[in-house]
């Protein structure tokens, strides 16, 4: 009897460490049902999140507050896009130091998303580089219009990538892009608040410029589209002499840019007679960290669009 009572103890335990091995088994099986997908900014990597929701597992290559024009991809990097099933990236030169990266893996014919693809290339605004060479703005993303665009982009990538989980990547994108209309009004109606007289953004890079032409602004940035571009002392005084001219009421330093080239325009406009504030911080090349209010990208541009009122109205 007692040995009958052991071997059933023994028996229930096996089956137990059986049904647990199963369980394991199952999760690590489910996991890898996920697809790999790696982003380069953190404004892509959300994007990838909303519209992958948890049929993919999404790693950012870039941190909150990461200039992308100097960003610089590790050996680590480079294996970690290989590995990856999808990569997605914004283009038109963002991730400036990152082209041949690119190049090889559309060699080694792994799957890519580049978003600004999606743009009608006669949207695109120009940019003349110091070097005479015309290229494109690449920062697209503050028109809320272009980044539906991207979203549809990322969407149909993912289907391709994943087709049995197409219906629930569309579900998402229809969502998003509700989201996204919501968040295009909510910017317009408060850009109207600010009179037009008074809707002039000064920055330290000029990131803004399809924010200014979708939502009625004038921007002037210190350095040019790449941060990569130093601000010389010309480019400093003649925007010094345009803040005190126009009697600019705020200026804005950028959380992916030092501040310190904003705030010695303020300095030297002072010196000129005339006291402008720093009117905030804008998130420009990256969103805030994950849990604050510029965490996301509709969390972002919301936020900077009520730091612009709050100084300019």
């Amino acid at each position: 009897m007692k040995f009958n009572r052991i071997l059933l103890i023994v028996v229930s335990l096996a089956l137990m460490l059986f049904a647990l091995a199963g369980c394991g088994k199952d999760a690590a099986q489910d996991n890898q049902k996920k697809l790999n997908v790696v982003a380069t900014t953190t404004m892509l990597t959300d994007l990838v999140k909303e519209i992958g929701g948890d049929h993919v597992s999404v790693q950012g290559l870039m941190g909150p507050g990461v200039d992308p024009h100097l960003y610089q991809a590790s050996a680590g990097d480079v294996t970690t896009m290989s590995k990856a099933d999808v990569v997605v990236y914004n283009g038109i030169h963002l991730e400036g130091k990152m082209g041949s990266i690119f190049d090889n893996l559309t060699k080694q014919n792994k799957a890519t998303i580049r978003v600004s693809d999606a743009i009608d290339p006669a949207t695109l605004l120009d940019f003349d580089e110091e070097d005479g060479v015309k290229t494109k703005d690449p920062h697209i993303w503050f028109d809320v219009a272009n980044w539906k665009l991207a979203a549809k982009a990322v969407y149909e990538g993912l289907a391709k990538a994943d087709p049995a989980h197409k219906e629930d990547f569309k579900k998402r994108y229809d969502t998003y892009l509700t989201k996204l209309d919501e968040t295009d009004a909510y910017i317009k109606a408060q850009a109207e608040s600010i009179p037009k007289e008074s809707r002039v953004l000064v920055t330290a890079h000029d990131a803004f410029q399809y924010f200014a032409r979708a939502y009625g602004f004038e921007v002037k940035g210190l350095q040019g589209v790449s941060t990569a571009t130093e601000a010389g002392t010309q480019d400093v005084n003649e925007l010094v002499q345009f803040i005190v001219d126009h009697k600019i009421k705020a200026i804005f330093v950028e959380s992916s840019v030092p501040h310190k080239t904003i705030e010695a325009v303020q300095e030297a406009a002072k010196a000129k007679g005339w006291n402008v504030a720093i009117g905030g911080e804008l998130y420009s090349d990256s969103l805030g960290s994950e849990g604050t209010e510029g965490g996301t990208y509709i969390g972002m541009v919301k936020a900077n669009i009520d730091t612009i009122v709050k100084a300019l109205k």
